[in-house]
C-alpha cells in the first residue's frame, strides 16, 4: 500500500520524463546525493541533436539574456514544497456549493502545490505583479538566510517569513531581484496553462522590458501574441519635469499560439444599426459596399447598365472588385444594389447574417472603452462606503476584456497577483452578463495593511482581508443588478491557507519504511489538524481539484469523508475493524486513502489490501 509523499508535483522528474518520451537516448542514471539512484539527462547527448558539430567544452558567443540570480531562479522553479493547504470554512463563501477559490499565502509556494491539481488546466491567467518602481515590495526566494536575518536586513512583513522586501533603487541587485522573483513564477505559471491558454501581465516601463525577454524565454518568442497599452490616465500630471505617462502595457503571451483562439470583441451596437432592408431582401438587413477597388486589373474594367438604362464605368484609376463573370452571379443572387429609383452606381450588398459578429481587437485601449485607473479607484470605493483602500486598482472593465477575449463559459481563471482581487470581480460581472460558469482561482499574500492606512482603521489587517470582502461585495451587487439567483451565479469562493505540512516529521515514501517502524507506527499528523484539513492535503498530493462537492458519513460509527461522488474516499481514523474497511471497499471509489495507524499492524495493513484487491481491484489504495 502506497504512502503518499504530501508534497508539491516533482517537475524535475516530469521534465525528465518527458524528454525521455522524445530522446529515450538522452536519459541516463546517476546517483543523487543521498546516494540513491536516480535518472538524468545526458547534456552533451541532448545537445548533441540540435547540432551538426561535435558537442564538447569550451564556450561559444550567444544571444541571452542573463542577470545575477537567474540561475537560482531556475532551480527555485524546479524544487518542491511539503506545504499544504488548509481549508477555511468561517471565511469562505457558499463553502458548499462554489467552485471558486481563494488562497492566501506566498504565491510561489502556492503555485508549485496547484501543479498536481490544475496542471495544463488554467485557460486564462491575469496578473498584475509589482511595477519595481523603487517603493514596491516584492518577494525575495533566497532561502540561504533565515527569517529574522530577513527581518533584519530587508523588512518582512510578518512573524511566518513571508518573503517580502522593499526593492528601492539604491539596491545593487534592483532588476535582478525583480528578475529572480517573476521568473520562477512564471515557469510555474506556463505548466498551468492549457495548450490553448493564454497569460496576460500588466506592467510600466520599469521592468517592461525585462519582462519581455523572460516571457520569450519562458513562453517562447513565436509565442508573444501582442503588448497592449491601456490608457490608464486621462489628464495631465503638470508637476512632471519632462512627460507625464498616462499608459501602462498589459503583454499577453500564448502557451501554444497555434492553439490559442481569439474570441474578438463584441461588435458596437452603433455598427449594426448602420445595417437595414430597403428592398425587403429575405436574408435580413444589409448595407452597401463600394464596388470599385483600386489599383487597377485591366479585366475587371468593364461597362455596366443599371436596371435605368444608365452606363457605368469605373472611377478613373479604378476597377470593378468583381470580374464580368462574378457580376453576373452576384444580379442573379440580387446582391447589386442601384439605388431606389435603380440608377446609381452599383454596390454590394453585406448582410449582417454573413459578417463576422465580432471585431477584432487593437492594441491601444483607450479608457473610454475599459475605464482608467481613477475611475477604478472610485468604483472600489464606492463599493467599501465611500472608503478608499488601494491607490491604483485595475479597472474591472479592463481585466474583463482579457477574459472575454481569451475564455469560454466554463474556463479557468487564474490571478496570482490577487490584490484587491479584481480578476474575481470580472469574473463574476462577466458571467453575469453572458450567462457564463468560469470559476476563478486568486492568490495574495496576506501582507499587513500600514496601521496608519484607512484599510487598517476600518479593520482590515492585511490584503487579504480586503480582498475577500471585496468579491462578498461586489458579488452581491452584481447578482441584484442583474436580478439573478444564487443557483444563476456563483459568487461564493473557497478559502484555502497555505501553511507547513500537515506531517510532524520527516516523511518517509512507503520503501523507505522497515518493519520494525512499521510495527511501531504512530499517527504522523499534528494534533492541530482537522480531517478537513488532511482531506485536502490529499487532494492536493493526489492532483484533485479543490472546487469539488464532497460529503461526511457515518460507516459502522466511523467517519468517511466522499469526495466529488467517489473520486476520493478518505477515512482517518484509528483501529478500523475489517467490517468498515469492506463497506468502504464496496464504494467502489477511484481513490482511497487511510492513516497509518488506522491499522494496528503491518499484517493488518496487508489483510486490507487484499480485501480491497477482491471487492474493488480497480481501486487505488493509499496511506498518510
Amino acid at each position: 500500500m502506497e504512502k503518499m509523499r504530501m508534497e508539491s508535483m516533482d517537475i524535475i522528474a516530469q521534465n525528465v520524463e518527458n524528454i525521455g518520451n522524445l530522446f529515450p537516448d538522452c536519459i541516463t542514471e546517476a546517483r543523487d546525493e543521498n546516494g540513491k539512484i536516480q535518472k538524468v539527462v545526458d547534456r552533451d547527448r541532448l545537445m548533441q541533436k540540435f547540432s551538426h558539430k561535435i558537442i564538447g567544452g569550451g564556450t561559444t558567443e550567444r544571444y541571452e539574456f542573463t542577470w545575477v540570480g537567474k540561475n537560482a531562479s531556475r532551480v527555485e522553479a524546479n524544487t518542491t514544497t511539503n506545504k499544504t493547504l488548509r481549508p477555511c470554512i468561517e471565511e469562505s463563501k457558499d463553502w458548499d456549493n462554489t467552485e471558486n477559490l481563494y488562497i492566501e499565502g506566498d504565491n510561489l509556494e502556492v503555485l508549485k502545490l496547484l501543479q498536481n491539481s490544475y496542471f495544463n488546466k488554467v485557460k486564462m491567467i491575469y496578473i498584475d505583479p509589482p511595477y519595481n518602481t523603487g517603493n514596491d515590495f516584492i518577494y525575495i526566494d533566497d532561502f540561504a538566510q533565515n527569517i529574522d536575518e530577513y527581518e533584519e536586513a530587508k523588512g518582512s512583513f510578518d512573524e511566518e517569513g513571508n518573503r517580502l522586501f522593499k526593492n528601492t533603487d539604491t539596491n545593487g541587485r534592483f532588476h535582478s531581484d525583480w528578475c529572480s522573483m517573476i521568473y520562477p513564477r512564471l515557469v510555474l505559471a506556463r505548466n498551468l496553462l492549457a495548450d490553448d491558454g493564454v497569460v496576460f501581465i500588466s506592467i510600466d516601463d520599469n521592468e517592461q522590458e525585462n519582462l519581455k525577454k523572460i516571457c520569450d524565454e519562458v513562453f517562447g518568442e513565436k509565442n508573444f501574441i501582442a503588448q497592449v497599452i491601456w490608457e490608464r490616465a486621462y489628464a495631465p500630471v503638470n508637476l512632471k519635469k519632462h512627460f507625464s505617462e498616462n499608459h501602462d502595457y498589459i503583454i499577453c503571451y500564448a502557451k501554444d499560439i497555434d492553439k490559442a483562439i481569439c474570441n474578438g470583441l463584441p461588435r458596437a451596437s452603433e455598427a449594426n444599426d448602420r445595417y437595414s432592408n430597403p428592398d425587403n431582401d429575405p436574408r435580413g438587413v444589409w448595407q452597401s459596399d463600394n464596388l470599385s477597388v483600386g489599383p487597377i486589373v485591366q479585366s475587371k474594367i468593364y461597362e455596366i447598365i443599371t436596371p435605368g438604362g444608365r452606363k457605368v464605368l469605373p472611377p478613373e484609376g479604378y476597377c470593378w472588385r468583381l470580374t464580368k463573370e462574378k457580376f453576373k452571379e452576384y444580379i442573379e443572387d440580387n446582391r447589386i444594389w442601384f439605388g431606389k429609383d435603380g440608377n446609381n452606381v452599383p454596390r454590394i450588398k453585406r448582410f449582417l447574417s454573413e459578417v463576422k459578429q465580432s471585431v477584432t481587437p487593437m492594441t491601444i485601449w483607450k479608457y473610454s472603452e475599459v475605464g482608467h485607473s481613477q475611475d477604478a479607484k472610485q468604483n472600489l470605493k464606492k463599493l467599501f462606503d465611500g472608503k478608499s483602500f488601494f491607490d491604483y486598482p485595475k479597472s474591472v472593465e479592463l481585466i474583463k476584456r482579457c477574459i472575454q477575449l481569451y475564455s469560454n463559459e466554463s474556463s479557468i481563471i487564474l490571478d496570482f497577483f490577487s490584490g484587491s482581487a479584481t480578476t474575481a470581480h470580472a469574473v463574476m460581472q462577466l458571467n453575469a452578463e453572458d450567462g457564463g460558469k468560469r470559476k476563478f482561482i486568486m492568490v495574495q499574500l496576506p501582507e499587513k495593511t500600514d496601521e496608519k492606512s484607512e484599510a487598517f482603521k476600518a479593520g482590515y489587517k492585511n490584503i487579504c482581508e480586503i480582498g475577500k470582502e471585496r468579491i462578498r461585495r461586489a458579488g452581491e451587487k452584481i447578482k441584484e443588478e442583474a436580478g439573478l439567483n444564487g443557483q444563476d451565479l456563483d459568487i461564493g469562493f473557497r478559502v484555502l491557507k497555505l501553511d507547513s505540512s500537515n506531517m510532524k516529521d520527516i516523511y518517509y515514501s512507503a520503501d523507505e519504511y522497515d518493519q520494525g517502524m512499521l510495527e511501531n507506527m504512530q499517527s504522523n499528523t499534528k494534533e492541530d489538524r482537522t480531517d478537513l484539513d488532511l482531506l485536502f492535503g490529499c487532494l492536493v498530493d493526489w492532483g484533485l481539484e479543490l472546487d469539488k462537492p464532497y460529503t461526511t458519513k457515518k460507516i459502522n460509527g466511523h467517519k468517511v469523508h466522499i469526495y466529488n461522488d467517489g473520486d476520493l474516499v478518505a477515512c482517518f481514523e484509528k483501529d478500523l475493524d475489517m467490517k468498515t474497511i469492506d463497506e468502504i471497499a464496496k464504494l467502489q471509489a477511484l481513490r482511497v486513502v487511510f492513516s497509518d495507524n488506522s491499522f494496528v499492524d503491518s499484517a493488518t495493513k496487508i489483510n486490507v489490501a487484499e480485501h480491497f484487491k477482491m471487492i474493488a481491484p480497480d481501486t487505488d489504495i493509499k496511506v498518510i
